[in-house]
Parts: C-alpha cells; sequence; structure tokens
C-alpha cells in the first residue's frame, strides 16, 4: 500500500460529526430486531445466525459535497490501514481514542479467539496479502496462533475446521462471498452455522448493511419508517444517494436519464463492475443484468488539487476505530496513477 501524501487532508467537523452520527445510527439499525424482521424474505439463511461479537472493521466509504457527505458503499472487510514495513495508515488526535491504533485493531478480537485464521481466495495473490499477515503478525504478538490461509487450507473435521492439527476458534474473513454461497466456502459455512467456528465479519452484518440492495429498502417508502423517527429517516436519506432497483424502473425513462445515475451491481464490491450513466453506450445498457443491478444518483468525490478524493470510517459495533481518505484518478480507486494511494485527514473545527 502506499501513502499518497504526508500532509493530511483536511475535513471538516461538521462534516465528520455527520458521518460518525450515520455509521452510529447504522449500527442501531441493524440491531433493531424489526428491522430484520422486515428484510426477512431477502435474508440468506446465514444472515439468520445472530453473532455475538459485532463485525470487525465495517467500512463506510463517503463523498464530501458542499451539502455536505454522501454514502457511496459500505464494505463489510474494509482494508487500507496497513502501508508498509511495519507502518500503519497515521490517524488524527481524537478525544475518544486513548489508545493506539494498534490497540485499538487487536481489541476488536475477542480474548478467547486464540487459534485464528485469516482467509481469502488465492490469498497469497490478493492485493492486500502484506496486509493480512501485518494482522497475523499484530494478534500474534498477543498470544495467539495465526494463519493466513486460502479456503482450500482449512480442513474439516467432526466438531470442527483445522489448519493442519490446530483446531480454530475463529476466522477473520477477507473473502468476498459474504453470504458463504460458493462450493469452496461450504466447509466454512456448515461449521459457521453449527457453531463450531465464529466468523468475522459476518454475513448477518452484509445482509443488513454492506449488500447494495439495502441501499434500495431505505428509499423505499415505509420500510424504515416503522422502527426510526421521522428525523431519522430523513438524516438517512439526506447520507445515502436515491437509490432504485434497475428491475423496477421503466428502462426507457432511465436511458433517458442515465446521466445522474451510476449502475451497480449488487452483488460486488470496491467499485467492481460499476458503470457510470454518463459514458455508457445504448449497447452496454441493454446487456446489464437488470435483476442483480441498483442505480444511484451520482454524486461527484470531492476533489484534493487534481485528485479525487473520498473517506472511509471504520468501524467495530459502535466503536469508530479508525479514519483514512483516499486520492485517485480515473474512475475507480485502483491507485495507478502517480500521486494517488491511502492519505491521513486532520478533522478541523
Amino acid at each position: 500500500m502506499q501513502l499518497a501524501a504526508t500532509q493530511a487532508v483536511p475535513v471538516s467537523r461538521h462534516d465528520f460529526d455527520a458521518m460518525l452520527r450515520f455509521v452510529r445510527l447504522m449500527h442501531r439499525l441493524k440491531s433493531s430486531p424489526a428491522y430484520v424482521q422486515a428484510l426477512g424474505p431477502d435474508l440468506p439463511a446465514t444472515a439468520w445466525k445472530k453473532p455475538e461479537q459485532p463485525s470487525v472493521l465495517m467500512g463506510y466509504d463517503f463523498h464530501l459535497t458542499p451539502d455536505g457527505p454522501r454514502l457511496i458503499e459500505i464494505n463489510n472487510n474494509a482494508g487500507g490501514l496497513y502501508l508498509a514495513d511495519g507502518r500503519w495508515l497515521p490517524q488524527p488526535e481524537l478525544p475518544e481514542w486513548r489508545e493506539t491504533l494498534q490497540q485499538r485493531l487487536q481489541g476488536m478480537f475477542p480474548a478467547h479467539w486464540r487459534r485464528l485464521a485469516i482467509m481469502d481466495e488465492a490469498v497469497e495473490k490478493q492485493f492486500m496479502y502484506p496486509e493480512m499477515l501485518a494482522y497475523a503478525k499484530l494478534l500474534g504478538s498477543d498470544s495467539r496462533q495465526v494463519f493466513v490461509v486460502s479456503p482450500e487450507d482449512i480442513g474439516e473435521e467432526k466438531g470442527g475446521l483445522y489448519v493442519g492439527t490446530i483446531r480454530l476458534d475463529a476466522i477473520y474473513n477477507r473473502h468476498t462471498d459474504f453470504y458463504l454461497e460458493s462450493a469452496q466456502l461450504a466447509h466454512i459455512r456448515r461449521a459457521y452455522m453449527t457453531g463450531d467456528v465464529e466468523l468475522s465479519p459476518n454475513p448477518r452484518s452484509y445482509a443488513l448493511l454492506g449488500d447494495k440492495r439495502r441501499m434500495v429498502d431505505w428509499w423505499r417508502q415505509g420500510l424504515l419508517e416503522q422502527f426510526l423517527s421521522a428525523d431519522e429517516v430523513a438524516f438517512i436519506r439526506s447520507i445515502v444517494p436515491e437509490t432504485r432497483r434497475l428491475a423496477d424502473m421503466d428502462a426507457e425513462e432511465v436511458w433517458a436519464e442515465r446521466k445522474q445515475w451510476v449502475f451497480k451491481p449488487a452483488a460486488r464490491h470496491g467499485g467492481k463492475g460499476v458503470l457510470l450513466g454518463r459514458a455508457m453506450s445504448r449497447k452496454r445498457f441493454d446487456a446489464i443484468d437488470r435483476h442483480d443491478t441498483v442505480m444511484q444518483r451520482y454524486v461527484a468525490p470531492s476533489r484534493v488539487g487534481d485528485f479525487k478524493f473520498d473517506m472511509r470510517l471504520y468501524t467495530h459495533g459502535e466503536r469508530l476505530i479508525a479514519v483514512a481518505g483516499r486520492l485517485w484518478k480515473g474512475q475507480v480507486t485502483n491507485f495507478r496513477e502517480s500521486g494517488s494511494g491511502w492519505v491521513t485527514v486532520n478533522i478541523e473545527g
């Protein structure tokens, strides 16, 4: 990972407070039994299992506009805090933080998770592999046994999952099959559902917040109103850009207004498969899977010089763990341009 600049990007206290209020309201929403019941028919089986621990490092990505922050995506397994050579992303000084970033990260993982796997698909080929190794080292300093593995490195025996001869207490899941639906993760799913291993981030967190179809639900009249106040509903919709399911819309009307929308596959994350309406051909529009696509009002990213900028808040339950900024050029945050990358922020005001 690369640090784009040594100078912090200033962010107003007003915007920061709005983002923090939003993520804490989202946690309260996720904890509401009425919300879960309202979504019931749309939730897969794995999402009905309620873990004892909140998911580690939920990530909330925002564009900062003249009218305040706007949510772009909720990441269920957000990365980006580790840079390289033992260095973690510098954090601003906030009164609510009395521990170091490393201490806050360690504190997310329950003390009884003594034997832990950090898992991702083809893990050694992942761009974030060095970060996963850094987490393994950080957690290992607390006398835990930590393994960085791919799913096939985890064996299944009666009563549990194993790496070699070591039975796992938990898995820190960096894999993006959030619902554990693929054949590759069938053994993980079985052990999770029977309680033989704990998993974080977990399918429930993704289903209730990270799945992009939830943003569609938050714009459905009458859903949020069942369990939130009118002011809270209005606040959520002031932060979340209008989001609709493409299949619910008239195709010709959407095409005529396409420049106002961004089209996102519901089941992907991190900008993968995202299409800007203003840059889309009719042929590409007609080829979109309408039933697996959400459309969101386009919100331009803020600018820092020649670069686009967005901000991420990392949380564990209601607790803020870290903040980060990203600088990039182009459509997605691929950090290929010189001068792009992660950047620390300074909360001002």
